[in-house]
């Protein structure tokens, strides 16, 4: 069966954002009785979860910095609980593990939490902390430790799965997905405004309204729609700064420790919560010793089944290759360019035994498999939610996508006419009125 040559809705990219959108977009026009999940056409240059979602660590979290931030992933974590089996999702909680400096930041996270009636544990001090972590994992010895959020929803999830499970959602309703279709263009109206039409490798399909969730090829759509490469940014404190990259891309940096993943299990036997450690205790190398870092560094990891031990990842770094020049496909474990090498592994396994103890003869099981991805962040790191072309829906997720499944759904209700006040801090126009979001002491770009 061909492309269609016309479709209402037009959602390019088969990920978590296209997939979430399409699927609630269908369920709001039949309850309203404005259509169905057939007017929904999904595309997809390869397959569904082929790119960031296929590859994600899945962890679920509400731990943000940012209050905007926070109340849209508690909704997130509300769609997640809705279907757990349906989406793989294992809801064992999440640890933001800390030391002094950001202090001010995690308390202000739990009190915030607190407000919102997220159910979290907030604990305080050097001693206090270390009885709470060996509480849960008796060989726990992370140094300069002085703070605990411990929040009791959230988790992970299996990626993969969850997609499958999603799209299956999608295609219940009667949505349609057509793989290894590539978007090459776009034709407008006469007056050059509005989106007539997307013109494939397969052929043109004319639409009423186009959906963009296409993770780090967001900056090739970008382009074709003709949107700004360069823009102004006023700062929290009125400063412009000019011609500023729209898009910067970062390098992804996770793994796998091929170790039974029961390794990782509680003190009594349980399923542990994710573990995100922030530290600034110097890191030494569990092989010979040597300094590794003495600045700040972050880790996460949690057991996973799916992937076959223990799985995470540490901060990224910043690609520093001209975004025009930067090659995204071929993606992720496939890429000649950004996937990790040695020297995650060495760091990563390195900060693991610097956590726990159970880690410390474990190097050598370090999976030498090609993984990690990149990512194409804002210019201040955080999502872009808005309509460009008067009906071109762009969802931008500046890495932050895979636990944002609750997204989708407010895209869709802002689709049907609706606004979402969760969305409305991640407008395009904040960057000119310096509405930006404030950024903590982590050292991850996007916390």
């Amino acid at each position: 069966m061909g492309l269609p040559s016309h479709t209402k809705y037009l959602v390019i990219g088969a990920g978590i954002h296209g997939l979430s959108t399409a699927y609630h977009l269908a369920q709001m026009l039949r309850k309203k009785g404005q259509g169905d999940g057939s007017d929904i056409l999904i595309i997809d240059k390869k397959d569904i979860a082929a790119g960031a979602s296929g590859i994600a660590c899945g962890v679920v979290r509400n731990n943000y910095f940012q209050p905007a931030m926070r109340k849209l992933m508690a909704h997130s974590v509300d769609v997640w609980e809705s279907d757990p089996e349906a989406y793989s999702y294992h809801p064992v909680g999440y640890m933001q593990i800390s030391p002094e400096c950001m202090h001010e930041d995690v308390a202000s996270i739990a009190k915030q939490q607190q407000e919102i009636g997220y159910e979290s544990v907030f604990i305080e001090g050097e001693k206090e902390s270390m009885d709470y972590m060996r509480g849960l994992f008796d060989d726990w010895q992370a140094k300069n430790i002085t703070s605990v959020l411990h929040e009791k929803r959230g988790g992970y999830a299996n990626n993969v799965q969850s997609m499958v499970g999603l799209a299956n959602k999608a295609k219940g309703e009667g949505v349609r997905i057509e793989t290894g279709v590539k978007v090459t263009g776009f034709k407008y109206d006469s007056g050059g405004n509005a989106i007539k039409s997307v013109e494939t490798d397969q052929g043109t399909i004319e639409c009423d309204y186009v959906i963009v969730g296409v993770g780090p090829w967001i900056k090739q759509v970008w382009d074709m729609l003709e949107l700004p490469k360069k823009i102004d940014v006023k700062d929290l404190q009125g400063k412009v700064h000019k011609d500023v990259p729209m898009w910067v891309f970062w390098s992804l940096q996770e793994g796998t420790l091929g170790v039974d993943p029961e390794l990782q299990k509680t003190n009594d036997g349980m399923l542990p919560p994710v573990i995100h450690v922030d530290s600034d205790a110097p890191l030494y190398s569990l092989k010979d010793g040597s300094l590794i870092t003495d600045d700040m560094w972050g880790i996460y990891y949690k057991p996973d089944t799916h992937f076959g031990g223990i799985q995470g990842g540490a901060a990224p770094y910043k690609i520093q290759t001209d975004p025009e020049e930067v090659r995204i496909d071929p993606y992720g474990p496939e890429s000649p360019d950004y996937i990790v090498g040695d020297n995650f592994a060495h760091m990563w396994c390195s900060a693991l035994a610097h956590c726990q103890k159970r880690f410390e003869d474990k190097y050598e099981f370090y999976k030498k498999e090609p993984s990690g991805g990149i990512g194409a962040l804002a210019p201040d790191s955080f999502p872009v939610f808005d309509v460009f072309r008067q009906n071109c829906y762009i969802i931008a997720d500046s890495n932050h996508g895979y636990k944002m499944i609750g997204v989708g759904k407010l895209v869709a209700q802002e689709v049907m006419g609706e606004t979402s006040d969760l969305l409305k801090p991640f407008r395009f126009s904040r960057y000119e009125k310096g509405e930006l979001h404030p950024t903590s002491h982590s050292p991850f770009p996007w916390s």
